[in-house]
């Protein structure tokens, strides 16, 4: 299981629209359909999201050593950021093509840059460090920086809810402990 946090280039809060915030779910969706990760937990916030989730083998019955997950853990993280990142760049063009200008890239093999650069990933090896991952992922919308809600369970861009009813509104949430 891995803590990935990623973050808006340049901090800026694309993601407090919910239409941005759906591009997201519905990209951690396709991960849990196509099998490529179990999503244990998330939260998107107005400017970086939290996950915590475990790269699934390709094929259930291969065993897979230690860096074959590395590999795969990589592959998602590149494929989610890379996905978003298109469907963030067709949904500014549709909606408001002067905000894209605030995301040109400065490097020459891409034209757009949404995501930062280093992305962070924290192997999760216990259930005790997935308790503590899941508590700072669900409590962050109530910190008083960002102030969107007053009980986790209130955000609704976060498993904090599926937590505490073990109601999934996402249909794509798998509960940690199935994991660790």
């Amino acid at each position: 299981m891995y803590f990935f946090t990623a973050t808006i280039n340049s901090w800026k809060s694309l993601l407090n629209e919910d239409a941005f915030k759906s591009i997201i779910s519905d990209s951690l969706k396709w991960f849990h359909e196509n099998k490529c990760a179990a999503i244990n937990g998330f939260v998107i916030m107005p400017n970086h999201i939290h996950l915590l989730w475990q790269p699934l083998s390709p094929e259930s019955s291969q065993l897979l050593t230690v860096e074959d997950f590395h590999s795969i853990e990589s592959k998602n993280e590149r494929d989610f950021l890379s996905f978003t990142g298109h469907q963030f760049k067709k949904k500014i063009k549709e909606s408001n093509h002067e905000l894209l200008n605030e995301y040109r890239s400065t490097q020459n093999n891409k034209e757009y840059h949404f995501w930062e650069r280093r992305s962070r990933t924290i192997e999760v090896e216990s259930r005790k460090i997935a308790e503590q991952k899941l508590d700072y992922i669900h409590f962050n919308p109530c910190q008083p920086k960002w102030n969107l809600c007053t009980k986790p369970s209130d955000y609704k861009f976060s498993s904090a809810r599926f937590y505490e009813t073990n109601i999934d509104d996402f249909g794509w949430l798998t509960h940690y402990y199935e994991f660790t």
